[in-house]
């Protein structure tokens, strides 16, 4: 579930977006593909196809699960939907450095994994 604490907001396509003090969507029905091009720009990142597999893998998880995947999980679905030489950690660390299940997540507008720090 998504925090109702508003930080700031971000302005995407004309429309104010509210994001939670860690940058995580208020309202997860504000989510766009552009919404997730202006976080990633936030932070310097450019998401190219491999990026955009990983935002779907995540979106189609929560929709199923109604939660977003600490790594472990996370890691399974990429390894079963893309095959075992995307879904291993040392690739999801190259695309999203740092915390790949929280920055992914956070960028594919889903709240913040139960599981991760």
């Amino acid at each position: 579930m998504a925090t109702t604490s508003i930080a700031r907001h971000l302005t995407v396509e004309g429309r104010d977006v509210a994001l939670d003090p860690e940058g995580y969507l208020v309202h997860l029905e504000d989510w766009t593909p552009a919404v997730a091009e202006a976080l990633a720009a936030e932070e310097a990142r450019t998401l190219t196809a491999e990026h955009w597999e990983i935002l779907d893998i995540l979106r189609d998880f929560y929709r199923r699960y109604e939660m977003a995947p600490a790594m472990r999980p996370l890691v399974k679905a990429v390894g079963q939907r893309l095959g075992p030489e995307k879904g291993r950690s040392l690739h999801l660390m190259r695309l999203f450095p740092d915390s790949p299940a929280k920055v992914a997540s956070r960028l594919a507008g889903l709240p913040k994994p139960t599981n991760c720090l």
